[in-house]
């Protein structure tokens, strides 16, 4: 039996699909973990684990259960990885650009200067023994949201194995996992969005047992007043949103935290960065384009990735 669910979590619609024995039983078991997750991580609740160690920013430490105190230090793991172009302390920075785009107002630079300090990931102490964790500055705030959606797609296909099913889809408003191969046998298709035309695709990759992430510059964007585009991939180091080149940077892994993060470190960091990734994580693939609309992927793609309209596709 094939079922699909779509709800809104996370600050996302969460589509879930499976094929196989009790579906209801497990679509409704996969909403109430992505419940049980945005309870304990999101930031916006006020009694998540999360926004209880925000709040105690500068004053002291905080009780989290093993998986936070996990996510957290594989965030902080993927920060050190990045020099810091990832930073699940950008909460501040985050907040403040919320509020630019609230208002339609080009951002104060030097409000944003004095913000940056507290955008620094070796502030997180841990207590590995206690599982507890500290923010060392008043007003510093953790953010998870360039893994977060990733790990809980992580959990959801745990949920979709532990039930049985014989394959399943999981998007988290882009971000996609899926188990297994269709109902039919034949691979996953997931379209990877035009960065510059509304509802167009510019290819489509196959996959099995993978999960397919994109970071793009057209996701979340505000003009402000003055005709200024900004998007919302901060560069923690520059409190700006990122300028490296790239507007759509898609990640496989088999880890959908780590095709997360990864999208978000290697669009700030730029094209010629990219190989040091490829090399570090040797398991993951990529498909980039820059703002001439250039694509680049990895090698071990080149069979399974289709461009649209006969687009070049440069092998790195």
């Amino acid at each position: 039996m094939y079922k699909e669910t779509k709800f809104y979590k996370m600050g996302t619609v969460i589509s879930n699909r499976v094929f196989g024995k009790h579906v209801d039983e497990v679509l409704l078991a996969a909403f109430q973990e992505v419940e049980r997750l945005e309870g304990m991580l999101s930031r916006f609740i006020s009694n998540s684990e999360i926004s209880k160690m925000n709040h105690l920013s500068g004053i002291g430490y905080q009780q989290v259960s093993s998986e936070t105190y996990e996510l957290l230090s594989n965030g902080v793991n993927f920060s050190k990885l990045s020099n810091g172009c990832f930073d699940i302390t950008i909460g501040p920075l985050v907040d403040f650009w919320r509020q630019s785009k609230s208002n339609r107002t080009q951002p104060n630079h030097y409000e944003l200067k004095s913000i940056l300090p507290l955008v620094n990931f070796i502030d997180i102490e841990f207590d590995e023994c206690k599982k507890t964790v500290a923010l060392k500055k008043a007003g510093q705030s953790i953010d998870i949201g360039g893994i977060g959606k990733g790990y809980a797609a992580d959990k959801v296909i745990e949920v979709f194995k532990k039930y049985g099913m014989e394959s399943g889809f999981t998007n988290f408003g882009g971000n996609v996992a899926v188990m297994g191969v269709k109902p039919d046998n034949s691979p996953w298709n997931i379209g990877i969005r035009h960065p510059r035309k509304e509802n167009s695709i510019i290819g489509v990759v196959s996959v099995t047992d993978k999960s397919v992430v994109t970071s793009g510059d057209y996701q979340r964007y505000f003009i402000d007043n003055k005709g200024n585009r900004y998007h919302h991939i901060l560069n923690p180091c520059t409190g700006y949103p990122s300028e490296s080149g790239l507007i759509s940077v898609t990640v496989l892994a088999d880890s959908s935290m780590e095709a997360d993060a990864l999208s978000t470190i290697i669009f700030i960091s730029g094209l010629s960065n990219v190989k040091k990734y490829l090399n570090v994580f040797p398991g993951i693939e990529v498909i980039l384009i820059d703002k001439e609309l250039n694509v680049y992927i990895s090698s071990g793609i080149k069979d399974c990735f289709k461009t649209t309209k006969n687009i070049e596709v440069n092998i790195l």
